[in-house]
């Protein structure tokens, strides 16, 4: 009967626990409503960062340099 009884009490114990995290979860999505939208516009304005096709070319002509020089010394020192 002890363990019943020890059972009944953390049932009553994490019901209490319940019971104040929904109230906390009620003021929270009572201040959402009170902010209304404003809290999602900053994840709607993110837009995606585009390059222009000038921009891709200097990036493509540096990288290209970059290997080409990486490739000529690691064949000089092969010599």
């Amino acid at each position: 009967m002890k363990i019943l009884a020890a059972i009944k009490r953390e049932e009553r114990k994490l019901e209490k626990q319940l019971g104040k995290i929904q109230h906390q979860l009620n003021r929270i999505r009572a201040a959402a409503k009170a902010l209304g939208d404003s809290t999602n516009r900053g994840l709607k304005t993110v837009k995606k960062r585009v390059l222009s096709a000038a921009a891709r070319a200097k990036i493509s002509k540096a990288t290209k340099a970059r290997w080409a020089k990486f490739r000529a010394a690691k064949a000089k020192g092969k010599r």
